[in-house]
Formats: structure tokens, C-alpha cells, sequence
């Protein structure tokens, strides 16, 4: 791996710190080719820093340190991206991360839509669906979820791929509204996903 280290004159590269599962962006920091090979000896992340002028393991205070699980450099060789599993929050100040977010799976759609299944939840507006179904009750949404499985198991059978696509978009829909129904999310079964996927 190539690293251009004398690129901006000061031995310096930014070091772009991500989650491996969750994806999320933790932090920035810097790095010197001190701090590059002491972070792939100790398999621990180790910066370079530029108001103490000396090198500094993440967590070498608070313990919450950044394990190492890969590194890649940009396309111009002076930038670098670690994946690393951390081991509590990141931030000094004692978030998950330095931009004061949570670091869980980014959802994109899935995510907006669960805050608008939330919503809908929490004021139940009288000309929603989904509220309809939450002041119904837990057994009405769980025999809703019910219904769809069945509908899209009769639609997999058949070589009707729009029909069969259609179902199981009505199944997961649905099935959100009895994950928010508990009292749970979506992010609460990945997790469990993501913990079996270790073992």
C-alpha cells in the first residue's frame, strides 16, 4: 500500500474513521507513517496529534478504543479510510460519534419510513391507514402481518414476479408497523442479525 505522506508537507494524511458494520462515519483524524505502522502493529487505531505534537492511541485514556479490521488509501494515495469495530463511544465528548450521532445501520428509505410509521403512531391522525391499524390493536396489525405472508407465498408460486414483488413489499411494510406496534425497530432485528453473523 502506497500512502503519499509528503503530500501537503507536513508528513500528515487524514485518516477517515468508519464503522465496519454499521457504516456510519465516526470521526477524522491524522496520521504520520509513525502512526500508520504502529496502528497496524498494535491492530489498534493510532493517531498523530497536531496540538500535542505526539502520537495517541483512541482510547488510551478512556478506553474506548478503535480496533483495526481493514484500511484502504484514495485514488491520489494521500487519504485513508479505516473500518474498525469501536469499543464504546468515540467522541470526547461521549457520543457515538463527532458529528453527535447515533452509530446504527444508515437505512436510507427504510429509516424515513419508520419515522413516518413512528409519527403516525405517536398522534394517530383519523385519515391514516396506519393509525387505523395501531388503535385496532396488537392482534389486528400481527393478523394483518398474517394475511400479507400468506398472500405473498400464494404470489411465489406463480411466475407473476410483479404481483409476488408487490406482496412482499405490503408483507415488510406491515411487518415495520408490528415491529413499532412492540415497541421495537428494525435496527433491533439487524443487531441480532449482525451478532449471529459472528458466531
Amino acid at each position: 500500500m502506497k500512502i503519499d505522506f509528503n503530500k501537503n508537507n507536513d508528513g500528515l494524511v487524514p485518516a477517515i474513521i468508519q464503522d465496519a458494520e454499521t457504516q456510519k462515519v465516526l470521526m477524522l483524524g491524522y496520521m504520520n507513517k509513525e502512526a500508520f505502522a504502529e496502528t497496524k502493529r498494535r491492530k489498534k487505531l493510532v493517531f498523530y496529534s497536531r496540538s500535542k505534537k505526539r502520537l495517541w492511541m483512541k482510547g488510551e485514556e478512556s478506553g474506548n478504543t478503535l480496533e483495526l479490521q481493514s484500511v484502504k488509501v484514495d485514488c491520489d494515495a494521500d487519504t485513508l479510510l479505516f473500518q474498525v469495530k469501536p469499543n464504546g463511544p468515540v467522541c470526547h465528548k461521549n457520543t457515538d460519534t463527532c458529528w453527535s450521532e447515533e452509530n446504527k445501520q444508515a437505512l436510507g428509505f427504510v429509516g424515513a419510513l419508520e419515522e413516518t410509521i413512528q409519527q403516525r403512531k405517536n398522534t394517530l391522525p383519523k385519515d391514516s391507514y396506519v393509525a387505523s391499524l395501531f388503535k385496532s390493536g396488537i392482534n389486528a396489525v400481527a393478523q394483518k402481518v398474517g394475511e400479507e405472508a400468506v398472500e405473498m407465498i400464494i404470489e411465489a408460486k406463480d411466475d407473476k414476479q410483479e404481483l409476488f414483488l408487490n406482496e412482499s413489499a405490503d408483507l415488510f411494510f406491515h411487518y415495520l408497523l408490528l415491529l413499532h406496534a412492540k415497541g421495537n425497530n428494525f435496527n433491533d432485528v439487524l443487531e441480532i442479525l449482525q451478532e449471529r453473523h459472528k458466531s
